[in-house]
């Protein structure tokens, strides 16, 4: 089974920002699409970004576009989220996921203050 370890979470004042990690185990991580997912309190899990399997394709919900950057490093089978100008509605667990894998991690926690 593939492990999927979310960090980098934290309590932040709108306008913050913060790095989410995700390290990926158990299979070829370099060959697999990653995407962040984010779940905030009573809502449904929604897409957040996207990132190909070389890094060189990114896709962000529009929510999200201009301020948040999904990056990889393939040697260190971890992907990234950067969020910048953090915003009360930005709070949220979030999750990463690789294509075709079926299970989820614990995630991380992001909870802005205003």
């Amino acid at each position: 089974q593939v492990q999927l370890v979310e960090s980098g979470g934290g309590l932040v004042q709108t306008g913050g920002s913060l790095r989410l990690s995700c390290a990926v185990s158990g299979r070829n991580f370099s060959t697999h699409p990653i995407n962040w997912f984010r779940q905030a309190p009573g809502k449904e899990r929604e897409f957040v970004a996207s990132i190909s399997s070389n890094g060189n394709r990114p896709s962000y919900a529009d929510s999200v576009k201009g301020r948040f950057t999904i990056s990889r490093d393939n040697a260190k089978n971890t992907v990234y989220l950067q969020i910048n100008d953090l915003k009360p509605e930005d709070t949220a667990v979030y999750y990463c996921k690789p294509h075709g894998v079926s299970n989820w991690g614990q995630g991380t926690q992001v909870t802005v203050s205003s």
